[in-house]
């Protein structure tokens, strides 16, 4: 049984899209959840990221921070959650999803910062700029791409690590996949392996809008050029 097959007819059945709780209310779901994490990890990590990357200090805490985070097992946490007082749904899904989002943003902006050539910084120094101006005017524009670049990372693991929120009623397109198990591997196989197919195109989809993003906020001068490979000329003997 080709099960691949299966689930590309299961995505091209318009009803498998329309019906109640079909292909189009779980994308909703998981966009949703996806964008509140991300945001709620951006209003976290990158002011964070920021203020330590402009003041020098705390690279120790961002790296501690960022790899105690990653160590924190995805499943454990939106299991945990749900226990306490915030109970089921949607809000215990996006914080636990803002948390695996903060680290990327976080270190992200701190190295954007503190990439910053020391001499540009001292000539703006030096022209009259003040700590707020500096950041403003010199330091921010110049940490662009890292930044974007950390909101891209965040994004796409948040939207992969969002199909979890099924196991705590999150909704999302997780529910598609798990639908398919309860039905059984040899009943729901093609609905399993459909979810998992629009999982990892709304992934890069993502990716995909996120690096055009990334490329448009980045200045010009700072976006990398790719050396051509120049042909050495063949001399005869």
């Amino acid at each position: 049984m080709n099960y691949f097959k299966d689930g590309l007819i299961w995505l091209n059945d318009p009803l498998n899209w329309t019906n109640p709780g079909g292909l189009f209310d779980r994308l909703q779901e998981h966009l949703v959840i996806t964008f509140w994490a991300v945001l709620l990890g951006c209003a976290i990590g990158l002011p964070l990221g920021i203020w330590l990357g402009h003041r020098g200090r705390g690279g120790g805490a961002v790296i501690t921070v960022a790899n105690l985070t990653r160590a924190v097992p995805t499943l454990a946490l939106l299991t945990i959650l749900p226990l306490t007082p915030i109970g089921f749904g949607k809000l215990p899904v996006i914080l636990a999803l803002a948390v695996f989002a903060v680290p990327p943003l976080l270190a992200n902006a701190y190295t954007g910062l503190r990439s910053v050539d020391p001499e540009t910084k001292d000539a703006a120094i030096g022209m009259g700029l003040s700590g707020g101006q500096l950041l403003r005017r010199v330091e921010l524009p110049l940490a662009v791409p890292y930044l974007a670049g950390g909101l891209r990372t965040a994004a796409v693991q948040v939207v992969a690590t969002a199909t979890l929120a099924t196991f705590v009623n999150g909704g999302g397109l997780g529910q598609i996949i798990t639908a398919g198990f309860g039905l059984g591997i040899n009943v729901g196989g093609d609905q399993i392996v459909a979810g998992g197919i629009a999982v990892v195109l709304l992934a890069l989809l993502v990716e995909a809008v996120f690096a055009g993003v990334e490329r448009l906020v980045t200045p010009r001068p700072l976006r990398t050029v790719r050396r051509r490979r120049v042909a050495r000329p063949v001399t005869s003997t």
